[in-house]
């Protein structure tokens, strides 16, 4: 585990070097501000998503109203851009031999870089609804929330609730970034993983809103993105966050698991 550790530092240092993890970050934190920016120089509002009707009302329905969006296509081209190069990356590079002369096995190293573009999905999750619940509260305040199922909770418990939606939102983009190591990992190249993940992801999402697919919809992964929706009913609707857990642990088990036997039988020798 210390071993682990170290190299995970390694490579979090790693990213932090890259522009890429700065782009994403930027742009997860620069989308709930144009939503106030545009909130305040238009009168209409998103009134036909969850909690869109209430975005003026507290600052804390914002965050809400932006996780529904970035669904689509954002968050899942932020998570593509680090997942789909971490691996892949040490090809273009060829520092990976280097890495395994350190006294560090494939495991260790692999394990590193999973945890790290875990870590960067959890941080870009955080940071859009930090500067979400601060740039909306500061407009419309810091206000008692109306949940989905029209009861008023205090901005303490919605501000638990949010913590609570954020946590199992990471669920299906931790689904995204695994899919995104797999194919760092099998193509070693980065533009093919970046866009192959992005594609997958979309198709993910296009998938479920096809007819005929009802039957299949609620094991989708993109499907999974609205299970916060159980935190904001009254009482709290576990069905669907208890079906978001295990789905998405299988999202994310079979694509490490490929991944990581490929990158065991990995051979160095041209990197």
């Amino acid at each position: 585990m210390i071993a682990v550790a170290r190299v995970y530092r390694w490579e979090v240092a790693k990213l932090l070097a890259q522009k890429r993890t700065y782009l994403g970050l930027g742009a997860a934190m620069l989308v709930p501000l144009a939503f106030v920016t545009v909130l305040l120089l238009h009168s209409g509002g998103p009134n036909d998503i969850p909690l869109g009707r209430y975005i003026r009302e507290t600052g804390l329905a914002l965050p809400f109203v932006v996780l529904f969006f970035m669904s689509i296509w954002a968050f899942p081209l932020i998570t593509a851009l680090v997942a789909g190069d971490i691996v892949a990356a040490e090809t273009h590079n060829g520092t990976l031999k280097t890495i395994l002369t350190r006294s560090r096995n494939r495991g260790q190293i692999y394990a590193a870089k999973v945890l790290a573009a875990f870590t960067y999905t959890a941080i870009v999750i955080v940071a859009m609804g930090t500067v979400a619940v601060i740039a909306a509260s500061i407009e419309w305040g810091f206000n008692p929330l109306t949940s989905l199922s029209g009861t008023t909770v205090s901005a303490g418990h919605g501000l638990g609730l949010l913590a609570a939606s954020l946590a199992i939102y990471a669920w299906p983009m931790a689904g995204i970034a695994a899919f995104g190591l797999f194919l760092s990992t099998v193509t070693r190249n980065s533009a093919a993983a970046v866009v192959g993940t992005l594609m997958w992801a979309l198709f993910m999402q296009l998938l479920g809103v096809l007819p005929g697919t009802e039957s299949i919809r609620p094991y989708l992964l993109g499907e999974q993105f609205q299970a916060w929706h159980g935190f904001l009913r009254t009482p709290a609707d576990w069905v669907p966050v208890i079906r978001a857990l295990w789905v998405c642990t299988l999202y994310i088990a079979f694509p490490l698991a490929g991944a990581y036997l490929v990158f065991l039988r990995r051979d160095v020798a041209g990197d």
